[in-house]
């Protein structure tokens, strides 16, 4: 579901700056390629979390869901020039698409990639970030999100996807396991005092929690 205008957001597209040639590059690949390519963050979705890190300039990222790692490039886009982003994902067949545009990129050294479940992935980081994306399997949300927390700097951002659902989080009596969770998710991060939280209704619905 498109929440925004299309005329409206074509010419936000517009008059906004372009993603680069690469992301451009990978996102008609993952399209061509790749199931299920709505997965990927695309155009407007990436060029707000590229703003969103180029105005925190974060040092230590954690991304969970990786897919075909455009979100990782276009959060990579304004880390700290010594900065990595840890990011997971457990779809071992897309880490060929992932090093191949990781590689073409500048941000290589910045990268590192983890290919297992992220519930096993995450107690075994002995990080503290200061800024995180969530964008893996719905039903874990709550899971990721009270892990992560506890490893964020006061101030550090916390950007979950997907969490208008295509609508669905409207539906009052959902038979949806997801569609369910994610308004159990929603409904938690607004009375969570350790955050202060938006949503905001691009593409399919990005919650922005800063850590108080």
């Amino acid at each position: 579901m498109i929440f925004i205008d299309e005329k409206i957001l074509k010419y936000s597209i517009k008059n906004s700056d372009p993603p680069s040639n690469l992301l451009n590059d990978l996102e008609r690949e993952t399209n061509l390629k790749i199931l299920q390519p709505r997965m990927l963050s695309g155009n407007f979705q990436g060029r707000f979390l590229s703003f969103l890190s180029k105005i925190s300039k974060p040092k230590s990222v954690i991304e969970i869901g990786t897919y075909t790692g455009y979100s990782a490039l276009c959060i990579a886009e304004g880390l700290d020039p010594n900065g990595v982003i840890h990011t997971i994902d457990n779809n071992e067949e897309l880490t060929y698409i992932q090093n191949k545009y990781f590689e073409k990129s500048n941000y290589r050294s910045n990268i590192k990639q983890y290919t297992d479940d992220a519930i096993k992935i995450l107690p075994k980081l002995n990080i503290t970030f200061d800024f995180a994306f969530i964008d893996a399997d719905k039903i874990n949300y709550i899971n990721y999100f009270e892990i992560i927390i506890k490893k964020m700097k006061k101030g550090g951002l916390i950007v979950s996807d997907n969490v208008l659902w295509s609508g669905k989080v409207l539906e009052e009596n959902s038979q949806d396991e997801e569609t369910e969770m994610l308004k159990k998710f929603n409904s938690m991060l607004k009375k969570d005092k350790r955050i202060t939280n938006l949503i905001i209704p691009i593409r399919d619905g990005l919650s922005i929690s800063q850590v108080n």
